[in-house]
């Protein structure tokens, strides 16, 4: 009897906790949706007053100012002129308040509102709702130009599939295509693998960011020496995610079957040489301007290293380009959580 009192009693504590739980994800919701509807309201007035009284930009940054110092005395912070400017913002960006999304917060929006494309702040907003990613999430895929790298991309699918939160895993983290606009070289030139290299070595902390999360550089031109002969890989970096070494090959042509054999080598020969313990073996990289993914799949196939071939774009796509990612997104094209 006492063992099925205390079996009651424990089921009673578990449900109790389930409905605190479920109530406090309510009442935060509801807190989220408030906070970004009030932001939405003051945003509106301030507009409201400039424009009656038709303040020019300049009066309305002082306007900005008397309101914060004002505001804050009143009513405490979070009222800084950065934030009422967002504010401000918001309801520019969002004149209808129907467009604002319920499930959507307020750290939500603020991350989009300085994104000049609207269509890529509707696209954001969308797979953000749809995927249901956290702001933090949301920032992250901002800053790894998903929807750029979409307009290059032609499967679309697996880099939706990306985007997922946890990225542990290499599949996860390798990006195609990677793109370099920051290097500053125009795509219809023709460059020689040696003057990609450097140009990503001139802008290394660019091509970190755009490598991704947990990457640090580690040497360039790494040579490796085998019976007094000597080979070279372009560029080595660390991934503390993947607890691993990255090679990188600069390719300034379309991937090959010998691309793939010599970035084999390279691997085989760090997974035996140059791989500490505790670390997982080495991840390959193949960076090259054109790829065929049924050749690279056959190519690769087989191999017991993970080995990648990624295209790399020296600029960002077209306007045309990026319209059609948010149709074909539009039409159900992005990724379901399993």
């Amino acid at each position: 009897m006492k063992i099925m009192q205390k079996a009651g009693y424990n089921r009673l504590i578990s449900d109790i906790g389930k409905l605190l739980e479920q109530g406090r994800r309510q009442a935060a919701s509801a807190v989220n949706t408030a906070i970004t509807r009030t932001y939405w309201q003051i945003g509106r007035r301030i507009i409201e007053f400039e424009q009656k009284g038709k303040i020019k930009a300049d009066y309305g940054s002082r306007l900005l100012e008397k309101l914060s110092v004002d505001l804050t005395l009143k009513y405490g912070r979070g009222f800084g002129v950065e934030n009422l400017e967002r504010m401000r913002r918001f309801y520019c960006l969002f004149r209808n308040s129907s467009a604002v999304r319920r499930k959507l917060s307020w750290t939500h929006y603020r991350s989009v509102l300085y994104i000049k494309n609207k269509e890529a702040i509707g696209f954001y907003l969308n797979e953000a709702e749809k995927q249901g990613w956290n702001s933090r999430e949301l920032e992250r895929q901002i800053h790894s130009l998903l929807y750029e790298r979409l307009a290059l991309s032609k499967n679309k699918k697996p880099l939706l599939a990306k985007t997922k939160v946890s990225q542990t895993s290499p599949d996860e983290q390798i990006k195609d295509p990677y793109v370099l606009e920051f290097l500053n070289l125009k795509q219809e030139s023709q460059y020689t693998e040696s003057q990609i290299e450097q140009a990503l070595i001139d802008h290394l902390q660019e091509f970190l960011l755009e490598l991704g999360k947990g990457y640090a550089f580690v040497a360039r031109q790494k040579r490796i020496s085998i019976n007094n002969e000597h080979y070279h890989v372009d560029l080595v970096f660390y991934n503390r995610f993947l607890n691993c070494l990255v090679l990188i090959d600069v390719k300034s042509g379309k991937f090959t079957h010998a691309d793939a054999g010599q970035m084999n080598f390279y691997v085989n020969y760090f997974r035996e040489n140059e791989t500490l313990k505790g670390e997982n073996d080495p991840i390959g990289i193949v960076l090259c301007t054109e790829k065929d993914n049924t050749f690279v799949k056959y190519a690769l196939g087989g191999m017991s290293s993970r080995i990648f071939a990624s295209k790399y774009q020296l600029n960002l796509p077209s306007k045309e380009d990026l319209k059609k990612v948010v149709e074909e997104t539009k039409k159900g094209i992005s990724y379901k959580p399993k």
